[in-house]
């Protein structure tokens, strides 16, 4: 049975039950505690903790998950994988054990023909919590499972819980056995290699305390609704079900596998090390399709960060596999992968040019920072052998990770091929020190001082603010939490930064691109405080950040909320004008120029794309052109409420990285530009007056980024621009259209006399290498010549003085050439010595060595010549008799 049958089943048997379908949720976790969502239930979240109410008491859904946890497990295990998808039927109070048991069983062991999976019962053993003897008789009595199947387990395999207090309850879990060929008889508790678990059965009946582990925690008492919460991974499900050893030889995952074999000239399951490769690709491709198809870029932080680091790993392993660092393989497996997911997923069609662009662009930028990083490996490991050293640096193998994306994998392999090790203690600490001020920076820039449960609570006591901001200005509010300092408040005071959550508000969150209204709450003659921002920690609440002006704020006081209007509506001209570039670019590039971020604040805009690569001088002015024209015709700027069907079918554009419910808003501005848009928006296109753009950049791995002045902040830059070129006309004494022209000549004629200037400083230097040899003095029996450099030798001139030097010291004996200079405040010394000083055992990189240390720095090199440098100028001479001393030694 094919995996998208598996779902369809799945779907199809618990909607006839009741069960209301549930699109899956993106990958994105809307949770500001989650990066990623890993777990079927995370998006019903909110249901189980009682923060939203649930529009259906009971669903069902096919829910997409990353896991990156053990991201370097995947491959080498039958069951890790960074994407997979969970199958899963939740209560909502409504039905319980009595039912959820059954459904389960039925489901499971129903023959094919009948709709069901057909798996033998005979195949099947269940477990239960310690004392669940409820759980235990439903499976005995009412399903017919023999007592000897049923086995009991302790909290750390049948209880469940969110690490935090709430809701929690013991699970039954349904195994399947695979047969003799696998392990041991005698269920799970014998062997969990043999016996696969396919589906956890969680039953929340009880609340728990605080608390830490899987056990240490108090039980407080029985929920007053008891809920249901199962999930069964579908790719376990599959491998079950399709008959093979793992879930890399399912139909989804074995067709991406066996793909990447043949591009790569290898063939699966002759070679355990070629295997685990294999996998880790089929895995990784697949996951970032599914993450560049929700709308997550490659970067160096957060999602991003995980993009980046499969992707790269994907790369790494086609290479090695294949013994090629040409090709291009992603582009294909992409396709593949695509072809293979479209059934369950078939937006993925549809998004294939912007996910083919986006991984495409990585795939080229590694293959760049590959070259680069490599060349900075090489360096730090002749310095470190050059010093006498056998481990390389923990901070060496941070920065090739922080700088060029080296997997410390691939670190770790490329130093054991010269015969060196990695600190990698000093590495995973400079690590974790990254990830703790990341963490700290996201949460603080997130959330404020207040934990996510804290707001939590209000919006479980105050319920979801109704927004006013489409039709209202202003409007009277009712106070209904306030938070000092990271904890509620019953009041806040002049002087307090303050935030406020109100039933009701004008006021703008920041979402989608456009940034927060900011204005005032005025509390009936009470207190004004002045509002400078406004975030939704939780869909639905609006918390209004600011400062208490004068007087106090009281809960449950009404206030009258006022935004800024002049602000307001240039933010609008803004978002308005995001809207028409992103109709003009993908007029210009094709459907592929998707949006991948924007900011739309007072009188200017950046809107991110992706496109492989720059716009052009040309094509960015007839987009500039277009948009113009566009809004000069004063489109009426038109929003109405749809169902997401009906929106998309009438070719309303979905952004990739939005989250979006049943209803969403349309904007639209003619044919020209239809999108689904929560922002706000001016009321026709003439009130934009003029977009200028002002640049082109690239933010990223197939990302583009554009820049505008809209409104009034265009015409003042157009203004001074045309000032700017005024006065270079006169003082110039060229006609403004002559301009260009004459511009490229002069700096031509810069560069060149920089060139020759260049050229006789460089000859100066040189010049000195005679009375340099001149001054040689005998340290032991070696001629040395350890002096500053003439005043403005820069490094390049430094090694080519000091071979010169070296070559007029001659072959007759051992001689070392060690010169300094000072560029920019920094010393620099480089060491060169004759082969006759090579064979009586003096190394250039040992003594540069033994220099730079004096200098405060470091250095390394090859034996004949070696370089470093430090932070210590006054050092230099300390450093040069330190060298001579050596050398005298010898």
């Amino acid at each position: 049975m094919e995996t998208a049958e598996i779902a369809r089943r799945f779907l199809g048997f618990f909607e006839k039950n009741g069960h209301t379908v549930v699109p899956s949720a993106s990958l994105i976790a809307e949770d500001p505690t989650l990066l990623l969502v890993p777990a079927g239930m995370v998006p019903f979240k909110p249901y189980f903790l009682g923060q939203r109410t649930p529009e259906y008491p009971t669903a069902t859904s096919v829910q997409k998950c990353i896991r990156t946890i053990d991201i370097e497990e995947v491959g080498k295990t039958s069951r890790h994988a960074t994407f997979f998808q969970m199958l899963g039927n939740f209560s909502f109070g409504d039905y319980f054990k009595e039912r959820a048991i059954p459904l389960a069983w039925e489901l499971l062991t129903t023959p094919v023909a009948d709709g069901g999976f057909g798996i033998d019962p005979e195949k099947l053993w269940v477990t239960v919590y310690l004392d669940d003897d409820e759980a235990a008789a439903i499976w005995r009595d009412k399903v017919g499972v023999r007592p000897e199947r049923i086995q009991r387990m302790g909290m750390a395999d049948n209880y469940w819980s969110m690490g935090v207090p709430g809701p929690c309850g013991p699970c039954s879990e349904i195994f399947y056995d695979r047969g003799p060929a696998y392990g041991a008889e005698g269920g799970p508790e014998a062997d969990d290699n043999r016996y696969i678990e396919i589906w956890n059965l969680v039953f929340m009946q009880y609340e728990r305390g605080e608390g830490s582990g899987k056990g240490g925690f108090p039980i407080l008492g029985e929920l007053p609704k008891k809920n249901i919460d199962t999930g069964m991974g579908l790719e376990r499900l599959a491998t079950v079900l399709q008959g093979v050893d793992n879930i890399y030889e399912t139909d989804i995952m074995g067709r991406i596998l066996h793909r990447a074999a043949e591009l790569t000239g290898t063939r699966y399951g002759v070679d355990r090390g070629h295997d685990v490769m294999l996998r880790v690709v089929a895995d990784h491709v697949r996951s970032a399709v599914m993450l560049v198809s929700d709308g997550v870029k490659p970067g160096n932080e957060k999602a991003g960060y995980v993009l980046r680091r499969i992707l790269r790993r994907s790369v790494r392993n086609l290479r090695l596999l294949s013994g090629d660092s040409d090709t291009l393989f992603l582009h294909e497996l992409t396709d593949v992968s695509i072809d293979a997911m479209k059934d369950i997923y078939p937006d993925l069609v549809d998004k294939a040019g912007v996910v083919h662009g986006v991984i495409d662009a990585e795939e080229r930028n590694f293959a760049d920072t590959l070259r680069a990083g490599t060349a900075l490996f090489g360096k730090a490991a002749e310095r470190t052998r050059a010093e006498g050293g056998t481990v390389f640096s923990g901070s060496d193998a941070f920065q090739l990770h922080d700088t060029y994306g080296f997997p410390i994998d691939l670190t770790l392999e490329m130093a054991a091929e010269q015969g060196l090790t990695v600190d990698e203690g000093a590495f995973r600490e400079l690590m974790q020190r990254q990830r703790e001020t990341a963490k700290a920076d996201a949460k603080a820039k997130k959330l404020g001082n207040a934990d996510v449960s804290l707001y939590a609570r209000i919006l479980e006591g105050a319920g979801a603010t109704d927004f006013l901001g489409y039709t209202d200005a202003e409007g009277e509010a009712r106070v209904r939490g306030i938070v000092v300092d990271g904890a509620s408040a019953p009041v806040a005071r002049a002087g307090d930064a303050v935030e406020i959550v109100l039933d009701r508000t004008p006021f703008y969150a920041e979402s989608g691109g456009q940034l927060a209204d900011t204005g005032t709450l005025t509390a009936d003659g009470r207190g004004v405080v002045d509002v400078e921002d406004v975030q939704k920690p939780l869909p639905g609440l609006f918390v209004h950040r600011g400062t208490v002006r004068s007087g106090e704020v009281v809960l449950d006081d009404t206030v009258h909320a006022e935004i800024d209007t002049g602000r307001r509506q240039a933010i609008e001209r803004s978002h308005s004008a995001t809207h028409l570039i992103h109709s003009a670019l993908r007029n210009a590039l094709g459907p592929s120029a998707g949006q991948a971020g924007s900011e739309n604040r007072p009188g200017h805009l950046r809107f991110d794309f992706t496109a492989d690569e720059q716009l052009g001088a040309g094509r960015l002015a007839e987009v500039e052109e277009e948009v113009n024209h566009v809004l000069s015709g004063d489109i009426q700027v038109r929003t109405e409420e749809k169902s997401l069907d009906e929106a998309l079918s009438m070719g309303a554009l979905a952004m990739f990285g939005e989250k979006y419910g049943d209803r969403v808003r349309v904007v639209e501005m003619s044919d020209y530009s239809v999108e689904l848009c929560g922002g706000t928006h001016v009321g026709s296109t003439g009130r934009l007056g003029i977009v200028k753009l002002l640049g082109e950049s690239s933010v990223g791995s197939g990302v583009r980024r554009v820049e505008a002045a809209v409104g009034v902040d265009a015409f003042r830059r157009l203004s001074k621009e045309s000032a700017l070129v005024g006065q270079l006309s006169e003082q110039l004494k060229t006609p403004r259209e002559e301009l260009p022209e004459r511009v490229e000549t002069m700096v031509a004629r810069l560069k060149a006399a920089e060139k020759e200037i260049e050229k006789l400083r460089a000859e100066q230097v040189l010049q000195a290498a005679g009375p340099l040899a001149d001054g040689a003095r005998r340290h032991g029996s070696a001629l040395v010549v350890a002096a500053p450099a003439p005043d403005g030798a820069a490094p390049d001139d430094l090694r080519r003085l000091v071979t010169d030097v070296r070559g007029r010291l001659g072959e007759d004996g051992p001689a070392v050439v060690a010169l300094t200079s000072v560029p920019k405040g920094r010393p620099v010394v480089v060491i060169a010595v004759n082969k006759a000083a090579q064979k009586a055992g003096i190394k250039a990189g040992e003594l540069v060595g033994i220099a730079a240390r004096a200098l405060g720095g470091g250095g390394g090199g090859k034996p004949d010549i070696a370089q470093g440098g430090g932070s210590d100028p006054g050092k230099v001479d300390e450093a040069l008799r330190a060298v001579e001393a050596r050398v005298a030694a010898s």
